[in-house]
């Protein structure tokens, strides 16, 4: 304020009445004021906003790290904060705090001064007790009590799994994700339900948890393309364990789709460009994190409204199944 007080001409005091819109400025002054901010860039600090208005009129997206899934997420959440009057923040610990209980760190580190409402993604901990609105995005222990967007896991993985017998598939192998997920576990339960209402038996051997990340599925891929009897299609929880699936199978000499068909979850953009693309079920990820940020708009307005939102699921057909050999 002082540097702008100065180059415009005025007191500090009439920085801060133009700055906060207090009456008692020449309309002159005003405009003269508000280009040196303009011109030298001022932008007065969160901290000190929310101290003198308790409001900052920023979000917050809190993820544990950086990956396809949450950027996706992100960009939804950016495409909608745009029509809103709120600006957004993307925090992360950068995978470093991607322990149980993250999220409350983040949260005691933001809100009250830096966020007036977080959009957490997979929270290891929901807790009510925050501080601030918070909407949770695909929680680790499914919807509790604080708001919730999420898709519909069960119903995917059973699309996933009948595109495949469909196909003519018996023998397919499930690539699980992280055993801590709820997501991972409707996704499994999803895939035993399609498996059983065709009445065809889930092979146990064929059943491995792959844990959601290209470095986690692919010991478990190998072992399971590895087997005498190994499984003609393999339903991965994920587009990057599928991703890696197709990477081990072409290592061990076999072709997608022809020798194995894989199936993917979420609709990554790199499923479009694996190779071959991949065939996979969409969670609509950008509506998510859009629809999150609606929510959490409206829970900050106190309007009424649902605060659990699910959203569907389909299949995107590519290139990576086909008809097994006989």
């Amino acid at each position: 304020m002082e540097d702008v007080a100065r180059t415009a001409g005025v007191s500090v005091a009439t920085v801060s009445k133009v700055v906060n819109g207090r009456y008692g400025v020449a309309q002159a002054t005003l405009t003269r004021v508000q280009e040196v901010i303009d011109e030298l860039g001022y932008e007065a600090s969160l901290g000190a906003r929310s101290l003198r208005s308790h409001r900052t009129n920023v979000l917050g997206i809190l993820v544990a790290e950086f990956e396809p899934f949450s950027t996706e997420l992100l960009k939804g959440a950016s495409s909608a904060v745009g029509s809103t009057g709120y600006e957004l923040l993307a925090y992360s610990g950068g995978g470093r705090g991607a322990d149980v209980g993250w999220e409350r760190r983040y949260l005691s580190r933001l809100s009250g001064t830096l966020i007036d409402g977080a959009i957490i993604v997979t929270p290891t901990v929901v807790e009510a007790n925050t501080g601030v609105p918070v909407v949770a995005v695909d929680p680790h222990t499914g919807p509790t009590g604080l708001p919730t967007v999420d898709s519909d896991n069960f119903a995917g993985a059973v699309l996933a799994t009948e595109h495949l017998i469909g196909l003519g598939h018996r023998r397919i192998g499930f690539l699980g994700g992280r055993l801590d997920l709820e997501s991972a576990r409707l996704r499994e339960d999803g895939f035993r339900k399609a498996m059983d209402t065709a009445g065809l038996p889930v092979d146990e051997a064929l059943v491995a948890v792959g844990g959601y990340r290209p470095e986690t599925a692919d010991g478990p891929a190998r072992v399971l393309l590895g087997r005498a009897d190994r499984p003609t299609a393999v339903f991965a929880a994920n587009d990057l364990s599928a991703i890696q699936v197709m990477a081990v199978a072409v290592e061990l000499g076999m072709t997608v789709p022809d020798d194995l068909s894989v199936i993917g979850f979420d609709n990554v953009p790199e499923s479009a460009l694996a190779s071959p693309p991949l065939t996979t079920i969409n969670q609509p990820l950008q509506e998510m994190g859009a629809e999150a940020l609606r929510l959490l708009v409206d829970l900050i307005d106190g309007k009424e409204r649902s605060t659990h939102l699910r959203l569907p699921t389909e299949l995107v057909l590519r290139a990576s199944c086909a008809p097994p050999r006989h």
